[in-house]
């Protein structure tokens, strides 16, 4: 990227006589065969330098009075980044800039304004990001599919916010810029390996431990929040007969099925098979230190007066190491996505830093 080749330059630059708040500005000449436009998306470090950039078709276009003029222009600094050499689509393009970068460093040097202030760096083609028309057009289209947006529906929505088709398409084209910018210098980079995946399922094992699913049935009378002390009284008085009854011996099932042909208030239901981490908490205290076929005393919940069953109790096997690793993997490479991305952002603003040394 631009910013390393800066980072290199300006550790070599010396400007004198600055106040800390200073904000060198920096004039960058760049071959557009070698770097396109995606260099201007990337450039890093603006809150601590000014930054103008020249493109050009060739880097044999820098003359010696472009690159003084850009000095007298009030440029603390001049940066030209050209082909590797042997690349030049112009044969020897970036050969002539070399020289002539080189007398101007001469002449800045004889007449006191340090040369060190003016550099040529070669830009590899592999650094070089490039987005089609066709990947915008595919962008555009997804959108408007997303959002069920017709083109004429998205151009008045464009309209509404001030912002023309061609204007869409560009910050189109920097979205898509910026995420093949950190695919190539993050994703790309990640490896997951197999003592990585293990390492995390030894370390989370209950994790992926069987799992307890308790069958539950449960009695209950309705009570409502504004009822009497008379009415909850007589609730909880039948939910006491029926724990009696329990008691005795008498199963859960059976109960369920007299009171159904009965004109009592208490009702009883299957509730079918529940995790602890899917009931209430207060059933949740209660559930967890029950036994198959064993039964609660009477409950005053939010719901009512009721009394807990638990029928079985199911435990599902461990998941073994081999029918988690995608998961494990997955998990583990967007952990380190995050973290990577920010490294790398902390590592450019870094690099891009201006450093005055006096």
């Amino acid at each position: 990227m631009i910013t390393i080749f800066l980072t290199e330059f300006c550790k070599k630059v010396n400007i004198k006589n600055m106040t800390e708040n200073f904000k060198p500005k920096i004039t960058l000449f760049y071959c557009i065969n070698a770097f396109d436009d995606t260099a201007e998306l990337f450039l890093t470090g603006k809150d601590t330098c000014e930054i103008q950039t020249v493109k050009m078709p060739c880097s044999s276009m820098v003359k010696d009075v472009f690159l003084l003029r850009a000095f007298e222009a009030g440029s603390d600094a001049v940066v030209v980044l050209v082909c590797p050499e042997g690349q030049c689509r112009f044969l020897e393009g970036n050969i002539r800039a070399k020289k002539r970068v080189a007398w101007v460093q001469n002449l800045l040097d004889e007449i006191g304004l340090n040369g060190q202030r003016l550099s040529l760096s070669n830009i590899f083609s592999g650094d070089k990001i490039t987005v089609s028309q066709q990947e915008i057009n595919n962008t555009i289209e997804r959108i408007k599919e997303s959002r069920q947006f017709t083109e004429e529906q998205l151009r008045q929505g464009l309209a509404s916010q001030g912002m023309t088709m061609e204007e869409y398409r560009n910050e189109i084209q920097e979205q898509i810029l910026r995420t093949k910018l950190v695919n190539r210098e993050v994703k790309s980079k990640i490896v997951i390996t197999k003592e990585d995946i293990k390492e995390y399922y030894d370390g989370h094992r209950e994790k992926y431990a069987g799992k307890k699913k308790y069958h539950l049935w449960n009695m209950f009378i309705k009570v409502s929040s504004g009822s009497g002390s008379f009415a909850r009284n007589n609730a909880r008085n039948q939910m006491e007969a029926i724990l009696a009854k329990l008691k005795q011996g008498r199963s859960f099932e059976s109960l369920i099925n007299e009171i159904k042909n009965s004109s009592s208030a208490v009702q009883g239901t299957d509730l079918g098979l529940y995790r602890l981490e899917e009931v209430s908490e207060q059933l949740r205290q209660v559930t967890k230190n029950m036994g198959a076929g064993e039964f609660s005393g009477v409950l005053d919940t939010n719901f009512g007066y009721q009394i807990l069953y638990v029928q079985e109790i199911e435990n599902s096997q461990a998941k073994p190491l081999e029918a988690v690793e995608s998961e494990i993997e997955e998990l583990l490479y967007n952990e380190l996505v995050d973290n990577k991305y920010q490294e790398w952002l902390e590592g450019l603003r870094a690099r891009s830093h201006i450093r005055i040394i006096n």
